[in-house]
């Protein structure tokens, strides 16, 4: 086989399915918008010491997506509507707790999440199939119709925008929340603001990888972002570059194996991960490189 053959070969394996299936394309596009805007939001979760925020919101929404699918059906803005809504509910919920117990925020959030999560289950079990509470626990990309791609570009867009302008103020609530708010500059509204936006783009991301699995494309590319980088600007890009890389290598798995594509992706940004585990510059084979020489030092 020649060199030329090879490449079009590979070509034809890696855009063919895309090429040839509008359900791919829309699979895709929305992946991609979703890579964008949730990968970021999980870098500074991991600023702000709150990995498991997301994962815990992720299914703090399932209450109102069971009450959505209850009353109106599979309908798309039934779900995203309710699911947005539980998510500040349990949010509000869980401040309350701990501004009026003795309970840290991580402890209250999940002792709330934890009882939307089965009250959410209960609900779509009573009401619906077992086929309807695996759609909405793991979700269905390659069923992403017109409407649920454009839920998904306008809240990718959204996010984007609303992330820059507001670049400054979410970095210094990040990084120094008292410095901000002795600043007078409403390090409420910008925290505010921020969790909005996460659970915004949590609820987008449970269309197409279910409520279980929304959270694995925000926190795996975050994580493991770090690891190559000290900066935060590089740390996004980096977070940004690796979901979108995990969502189009998950799509194509997916083709070719059959496998569910939620998962997919998730195992190839879980597949991300153990590499910059490995080679990154904070990850484990640089730092038994480096330790003989410091040694020796």
């Amino acid at each position: 086989m020649s060199v030329f053959s090879w490449l079009h070969t590979v070509q034809q394996l890696a855009w063919a399915p895309f090429a040839e299936f509008a359900f791919m394309r829309r699979a895709l596009i929305g992946t991609l918008a979703l890579a964008f805007s949730s990968a970021p939001l999980g870098v500074l979760l991991t600023l702000r010491h709150m990995s498991l925020f997301g994962d815990a919101l992720s299914h703090a929404v399932l209450p109102g997506v069971a009450i959505g699918f209850i009353l109106f059906g599979l309908s798309l803005p039934a779900l995203s509507i309710g699911g947005f809504l539980a998510g500040v509910i349990v949010v509000c919920i869980a401040a309350r707790i701990s501004r009026h117990t003795g309970l840290k925020e991580d402890a209250s959030l999940a002792s709330v999440y934890l009882i939307a999560l089965a009250l959410g289950v209960m609900l779509i079990s009573m009401n619906g199939s077992k086929l309807d509470l695996l759609h909405i626990l793991f979700g269905n990309v390659l069923g992403v119709d017109r409407d649920g791609l454009l839920l998904v570009a306008g809240v990718s867009t959204f996010s984007l925008l609303a992330g820059a302008l507001a670049y400054r103020g979410l970095l210094l609530e990040s990084f120094d929340p008292s410095y901000l708010a002795a600043s007078g500059r409403r390090g409420a509204m910008y925290q505010h603001m921020f969790l909005m936006l996460v659970v915004m783009n949590l609820v987008a991301s449970f269309q197409t990888l279910g409520t279980l699995m929304a959270v694995g494309l925000m926190m795996l590319p975050a994580v493991s972002a770090r690891l190559w980088h000290d900066t935060l600007p590089a740390q996004l890009l980096n977070s940004a570059i690796q979901a979108a890389l995990a969502a189009y290598a998950g799509l194509l798995v997916s083709y070719y194996t059959a496998a569910p594509s939620g998962p997919a992706i998730i195992i190839c940004a879980a597949a991300c991960y153990l590499v910059s585990l490995l080679i990154a510059p904070h990850g484990c084979l640089p730092r038994v490189w480096r330790r003989p020489a410091e040694l020796a030092e």
